[in-house]
């Protein structure tokens, strides 16, 4: 191959500078960019700077419980955001819980706070209802719930989610559709 492209290198050249991984030609100089590793991902600094790159931290709400506004869910059946201020209701433990206070629904009834729902009551791994017990493996509430942070975001989101029903929006129906498609042998 004797072409010679407008850098002065021939075909040969720039497939062995590519697949080296060395340089890239391009075409255009005008639209060409210079890539370096600070500018990867929506991180700004170094990617081997552990000790000096922190992430940006929000507020997080200081409303207090039952004063709340609730968030709306990400997608069906996502965990509901946390709306409320936190302060004294952590570490949540098995033994230790604020949580359930409120929100047993019980409690949640008559004090206008979400009740948990079905799917807390019920070992997924059994495929046993509790009734009225809590399972076990639903104590460590902030596992899957946390708390909503303002922040500006690095990137828009541009997710839209589809929900199914307009309860879906606002209501967890986890063990309705949870073996929804699934053929029991």
């Amino acid at each position: 191959m004797k072409g010679i492209c407008r850098r002065g290198l021939t075909a040969t050249g720039i497939v062995i500078i590519l697949a080296l991984g060395i340089g890239q030609v391009v075409a255009d100089e005008k639209h060409h960019k210079e890539k370096y590793e600070d500018d990867f991902g929506i991180r700004k600094g170094s990617i081997y700077d552990e000790e000096n790159i922190r992430p940006e931290h929000g507020e997080y709400s200081m409303t207090e419980p039952g004063k709340s506004k609730r968030i709306k869910r990400a997608f069906e059946n996502s965990p509901p955001l946390i709306p409320h201020d936190l302060t004294g209701m952590l570490p949540i433990a098995e033994t230790n819980n604020a949580c359930l206070n409120c929100h047993m629904p019980a409690a949640a009834e008559s004090i206008g706070a979400i009740p948990m729902p079905r799917s807390h009551f019920f070992d997924i791994d059994k495929g046993k209802d509790l009734g009225s017990k809590l399972d076990g493996k639903r104590y460590p509430c902030m596992q899957c719930h946390v708390p909503q942070v303002n922040i500006p975001e690095p990137i828009k989101n541009q997710f839209k989610a589809d929900f199914r029903s307009e309860k879906s929006r606002t209501r967890s129906n986890l063990l309705d559709s949870l073996n929804e498609g699934v053929k029991a042998e």
